[in-house]
């Protein structure tokens, strides 16, 4: 396959992929169908089935490309050992995810809601072991005093939950500031806020 034809597959596959992530929040996927996607995506049906023969397929693929991008955004667990820039990385990529991909949170957050029946025993091999890993690094924190002691797994939930609810509950943020999107300053603010309060429950000065 020549470049050219390469790069057509490559954006021709993104493009599907978003718009299969703004329906699926917005139809769930009992109410999506392949011929939705299409057409959020503009492009033919037969184009759609070319790279997705299935909406189990294209719904799976959506779920992990997100798991994908939340597992980039935690690389600065692996590439720094300073718990305070390590966070501080990871809640503002997180947030920078929530402004940019809201749907694929929803998506997620749906799915998990309901028990992962269509993810299954995938999550666990994609999930847990990615998870664990994290947590050690808080752990070794913890025991080296370079923290204070809390539980790492409770410590995660409370970055995702406080993070990601920008973009699961983007609707309520909106309706509270004036019916109006967060503007860069204040999403900025709401960025600091966040790393602030968290970084203080472990006893680190922002």
């Amino acid at each position: 396959m020549g470049n050219h034809k390469i790069e057509i597959r490559r954006r021709n596959v993104e493009k599907i992929l978003l718009a299969a992530e703004q329906v699926f929040a917005e139809k769930g996927y009992a109410g999506t169908s392949m011929g939705d996607i299409a057409e959020k995506a503009e492009l033919p049906r037969s184009n759609l089935h070319y790279y997705f023969t299935t909406k189990d397929e294209l719904y799976r693929e959506v779920l992990f490309g997100l798991l994908g991008v939340w597992k980039q955004d935690a690389l600065c667990f692996e590439m720094f050992d300073d718990p305070r820039v390590v966070l501080t990385s990871y809640i503002r990529a997180k947030m920078n995810h929530s402004r940019t991909r809201p749907h694929g949170s929803k998506v997620w957050a749906n799915e998990i809601m309901h028990g992962a029946p269509r993810l299954g025993e995938a999550l666990d091999e994609q999930l847990y072991g990615w998870a664990k890993m994290k947590e050690a690094k808080i752990r070794q924190w913890v025991e080296d005093k370079r923290i204070l002691s809390v539980e790492p797994s409770s410590l995660l939930y409370m970055i995702w939950a406080a993070t990601q609810h920008y973009a699961d509950f983007d609707h309520q943020v909106m309706i509270l500031n004036d019916h109006q999107p967060l503007s860069d300053m204040q999403f900025e603010r709401a960025v600091q806020t966040v790393t602030s309060v968290i970084l203080r429950g472990i006893g680190l000065e922002p």
